[in-house]
This record gives C-alpha cells, structure tokens and sequence, in this order.
C-alpha cells in the first residue's frame, strides 16, 4: 500500500501504468461510451487537440503544454478548471503526460502525473470507432490505484459521470466549430 496517501477528498494515487492489464492487477477500472453523430475523423480532430478540451470537456477552463510535441508520447500538458471539487473552492490543475497516440486507429491514453487532487497515476484511454453512417462509438476507458476512505464504486461512478458529460457534449462542439468555419 506504499502509494496509497491521506490527501484531498478525490485522492488517486498509483504510478503510470503502460501495460494496465497484466495478472494480478487490483487498481480499479470503469469505462463509459456514447455515440456521436458526426464522422470519425471530425472527431478525431476535437478529442485529440489540446486547444479543444474546453469544447468539449464543460469542466475545463484552460489546457496549456508544457513540453514536448503533441500528439507525440512524452507531451505533458497541464488542464485546469472544475474537474473535481475542491474543499477550498480553487480551480483543480492536472499534470498529464501521453502515454500513446495512435492515429491510424483513432486512439490515445494520457497518465495523470501530479495534480493539486490527488490523481496521480490515473490512466485515461479513448478510443473511438466507425459507427456508420456518419457517426463515431466514443469509448473512455480508465483505471486508478484504490482509494483509502472511499469505495470503488464511489470513485467509478463518479469517473463514469464526469468522462459521459464530456462525450455528450462532442456532438455540440463539433457542430459549432463546422458553423465558424463556414
């Protein structure tokens, strides 16, 4: 239990895991989905540039880089907002390097490395797939290191809740932004 921490009321802790599934593996895992109707690459296009986060994601208010090249493993970029409540009201920052992007099958992960809520280690995985006529089959797939003082299904729920509102709202962003450059 040695990356196991006291801390802020939504405390993830665990270190970044590349090969997330192996044997053994006791770190909680969720995963939530949706349909969008606009064509996969339309959406490729918003879930995997970082000036776009804020269409899309209604928690965050700023998404910077801090080094590397996007779109290329290593990036580490810094998001902040609303993403988790903070006892004192402060936006929440996260810190989050890619892990992978591969673009010929429309999927990335990015690892929260330091945050000012405790989600250290948290892997987040999306992928998206040709649903047909026109539409995308969005999939944000995560896991995280157990939680002292708080249950599994506690933290899951809460992760599904936050990672379905930024799905719902793809469609909307993509409309808009075909609206401004007509």
């Amino acid at each position: 239990m040695d990356d196991v921490h006291d801390g802020p009321q939504w405390n993830f802790f665990g270190k970044c895991h590349v090969q997330a599934s192996q044997g053994g593996n006791k770190n909680w895992r969720g995963s939530t989905g949706g349909v969008v109707g606009a064509p996969i690459d339309k959406v490729w296009t918003t879930v995997s540039e970082s000036s776009r986060l804020s269409d899309w994601m209604p928690m965050v208010e700023n998404c910077t880089s801090l080094s590397g090249e996007e779109g290329v493993p290593g990036y580490v970029r810094l998001v902040s907002g609303f993403m988790f409540p903070q006892e004192d009201g402060e936006r929440s920052w996260i810190k989050e390097r890619l892990v992978f992007m591969d673009r010929n099958c429309y999927s990335y992960s990015y690892c929260l490395e330091s945050s000012n809520v405790g989600l250290d280690g948290l892997v987040n995985t999306l992928k998206l797939t040709d649903y047909g006529e026109g539409s995308t089959l969005v999939d944000w797939s995560f896991e995280v290191a157990p939680v002292v003082g708080l249950s599994k299904e506690a933290v899951v729920d809460y992760l599904v809740f936050l990672y379905k509102s930024c799905i719902n709202r793809l469609e909307g962003a993509i409309q808009t932004t075909s609206k401004d450059t007509l």
